[in-house]
């Protein structure tokens, strides 16, 4: 079948999610660092002694130091699967910071039908800040549940859009594992039918997708 150009519509509206890709995710989070009470001292100690003698702060642990290769994080049969037509290698996005959040994106037109998949990595501070944050995101998603067996936690959802008479439905998985998550996003449309490909191909290929990133995070560790 011949390709075609993406519709204008389309491509406005998906400029705005690779701008923002781009630019990477924004981190408010700091270390976390649990306040040490000070101890009792006799009056009369000298300072360098109750110095030595305070608590220090505990270093918090973290399972995983840096973002794995996105890229790297779905087999090319998957890639072929969910996205037919991309180029297995993808594409990564740049990071403001590469070491504890990277992305990779893939996307194709093959004939009429259109897909684009991207996988995220983000490092956070410690476990509580993983879950402070997926709480968040996972709370501005409703309609969705939970994907047992994946990471520690995770969540799926899937919307349907409508532009200029165009469906397309995307797909979102969020997923936490210690302190890192792995978000997922893949959507598609068809251009002849103008119809969007039905909710369980999209959600089924996103956890597909994030059931191997998850993988791919633990391998790397």
């Amino acid at each position: 079948m011949r390709r075609l150009p993406l519709p204008l519509a389309l491509t406005a509206r998906l400029s705005p999610v690779a701008v923002l890709a781009a630019a990477g995710w924004a981190l408010s989070s700091g270390p976390l660092t649990a306040p040490q009470a000070a101890g009792h001292e006799p009056a009369g100690t000298p300072t360098a002694t109750r110095s030595a003698s305070a608590p220090s702060a505990k270093a918090v642990v973290k399972t995983y130091a840096t973002a794995p290769a996105p890229c790297d994080a779905l087999s090319g049969k998957t890639v072929e699967s969910l996205v037919p037509g991309a180029r297995t290698a993808g594409k990564e996005i740049p990071s403001t910071d590469s070491e504890l959040r990277r992305t990779c994106s893939w996307n194709a037109l093959e004939g009429y039908e259109y897909r684009w998949l991207d996988v995220s990595f983000e490092i956070l501070e410690s476990d509580e800040e993983a879950r402070k944050s997926y709480r968040e995101r996972t709370g501005e998603r409703s309609g969705g549940g939970a994907v047992p067996g994946l990471g520690d936690t995770a969540y799926s959802v899937v919307n349907l859009t409508t532009e200029d008479e165009q469906e397309t439905r995307e797909g979102v998985v969020i997923a936490r594992a210690s302190n890192a998550l792995v978000v997922v996003t893949y959507n598609g449309s068809d251009f002849e039918s103008k119809k969007a490909p039905g909710t369980d191909e999209i959600n089924e290929g996103a956890i597909r997708a994030a059931r191997e990133a998850v993988a791919a995070l633990a391998k790397g560790r």
